[in-house]
């Protein structure tokens, strides 16, 4: 009995895995921000294509709205959006549980200049991420992609803004 429920196991976890990565991988996933703006991911061996992005240095955050230091960081992320706007695309995913109308009022509240995802609206995305960067749920939870979309660095936790600014710099440059 005991094998018989772990081989079950196994094989649903192996179509969960392969229903997170195959439409990304394959024709790519459509996620749509707070503002009704749509973009087209695909995942790449290396990373992840994000229409509207091309040519862009991307950080890619995972946060949520009871979170402190995904607070703390909200200030340092709008300012690096404001000081290079045209080399840099943030994307910020709330996996709190804020619906669309609350997560558009928290980044208004907020003075948010980036694009804002809600992760209980894109759950694909979000599921993908999570088998593909082997993301447990910590938050803050930030990808850097690099201007060809090649994740070239993944941080839990708060990073300082001179640190992000370091990190862009380096990325941009490349």
């Amino acid at each position: 009995m005991k094998k018989l429920l772990f081989i079950t196991l196994m094989i649903l976890s192996f179509v969960n895995t392969a229903q997170a990565e195959s439409p990304a991988k394959k024709s790519g996933i459509q996620i749509t921000d707070i503002n009704g703006k749509s973009y087209m991911v695909t995942g790449t061996k290396e990373g992840l294509k994000i229409s509207g992005t091309e040519g862009k240095v991307v950080f890619l955050e995972f946060f949520g709205h009871q979170c402190p230091p995904c607070l703390a960081s909200v200030p340092h992320l709008v300012n690096l959006q404001k000081k290079h706007k045209d080399k840099l695309a943030i994307i910020g995913v709330e996996v709190q549980g804020l619906n669309e109308a609350q997560l558009k009022a928290f980044a208004q509240s907020k003075g948010i200049n980036y694009t804002v995802i809600s992760g209980q609206k894109e759950r694909l995305f979000v599921s993908y991420i999570s088998q593909r960067a082997q993301w447990q749920g910590s938050i803050p939870f930030l990808l850097v992609l690099d201007t060809k979309g090649d994740v070239q660095y993944i941080q839990t936790g708060m990073v300082p803004e001179s640190s992000l600014e370091a990190i862009f710099q380096k990325l941009s440059k490349k």
